[in-house]
Parts: C-alpha cells; structure tokens; sequence
C-alpha cells in the first residue's frame, strides 16, 4: 500500500472514530492527488482536529452546567460542604450526611483529599433538592483522633429551608482548651 492511500485510510478511520462529520478541508485532502505535500495535510489535519477538540470540550461544559440547572434548580438545591482548621487532634477518614434520618451521602476521604482540607480546602460532599419546610441534618464523622485511636462523632442541626438555595458548612476544628477536635455547623447566607 502506498502513502497516499495509507494517509487516505488514516485519515477516514480517524473521522470515523471521532464520529464527527466529515468537513469540506478533510474531504478535499481525502480527494487531493499526492504532491508532495503530506506535512502540509497532516498539519492541517491536525489543526483541524485541536479545533474539533476545542469544540467538544466547550460543548461539554455548556452541558454540564445545563445539567446543574436543571437537576439542581436555585430554588430547592441544598448544598453541604466539608472544610478543616488546623487538625491537630483529628485526622479525617470519612463523612456520612443524614437528612431526615435517610442517609444521602456517604464519603470516604484520601490522605491527599484530607491535607486539602487542612491547607484551607473546602469539599461540596452534598448537593440535592429539598422541598421547603423543617429539616434536620445529621454528620457523623470517622477518623483517628489523638493517640491514634479510633474517633466516631456526629453532629446534627434543625434547620428551615425556604425558598432559594440553602448552603450549609460541616467544619472541624481542633478546641484547644479540651484537646480535642470540635464539629460545628454553620449555615452560609
């Protein structure tokens, strides 16, 4: 098989796998006899291709935040975030969230997520709709507290949803006066 027809069948197998359609440069390269000039093609393909690369990935994220809006409308969206201060009498292994007494997420935390947290990181580890009204919200959070033994604590709030989004922070924070670490719930206006 010569070049041109080896560069012909690339050139095919590489539209059909990006699945995109085929444009009118494309067709004419297919088409085009050989003169010589398979660097001039193959840049241009390649231009060509980053540009159809650039596309997808702008598409993609319209898409993702069409997807937010319309699972997650402002009106009923709950948010709830994790972050850490200091950290000297916890070291954090997972967060479980209740709402309602049904459990909604559940989230097991990386040595590298962990130090995150602790260099001033906050993780969105709930986001959902809730109808307004009472709701409780119940933490419980497993980790390894001073003198390495296991440490399982929780902390809840009572809270009033109304209309617009509700943000609520879980933080962890060392207490200094007792040596132990503190949970603390903090609802964001």
């Amino acid at each position: 098989m010569n070049s041109r027809n080896s560069s012909n069948h690339f050139l095919l197998a590489l539209v059909l796998i990006l699945g995109a359609p085929v444009t009118a440069s494309a067709q004419e390269q297919l088409a085009a006899p050989d003169a010589g000039g398979d660097n001039s093609r193959f840049h241009s393909l390649d231009e060509d291709i980053q540009d159809l690369k650039q596309e997808v990935l702008a598409l993609n994220r319209d898409l993702f935040i069409l997807e937010e809006e319309l699972l997650f409308p402002a009106n009923t969206q709950l948010a709830v975030f994790v972050s850490m201060d200091v950290g000297t009498f916890f070291s954090l292994d997972s967060v479980q969230i209740k709402l309602d007494d049904k459990e909604v997420s559940n989230y097991l935390y990386t040595e590298r997520e962990s130090k995150a947290l602790l260099h001033g990181g906050v993780h969105r580890i709930y986001l959902g709709n809730l109808r307004s009204g009472e709701h409780e919200l119940i933490a419980i959070f497993t980790g390894e507290g001073t003198h390495d033994r296991e440490y399982r604590r929780a902390t809840s709030v009572a809270f009033e949803k109304g209309v617009g989004a509700k943000f609520v922070e879980l933080k962890i924070s060392d207490r200094q006066n007792k040596l132990q670490p503190e949970f603390l719930v903090r609802e964001w206006e």
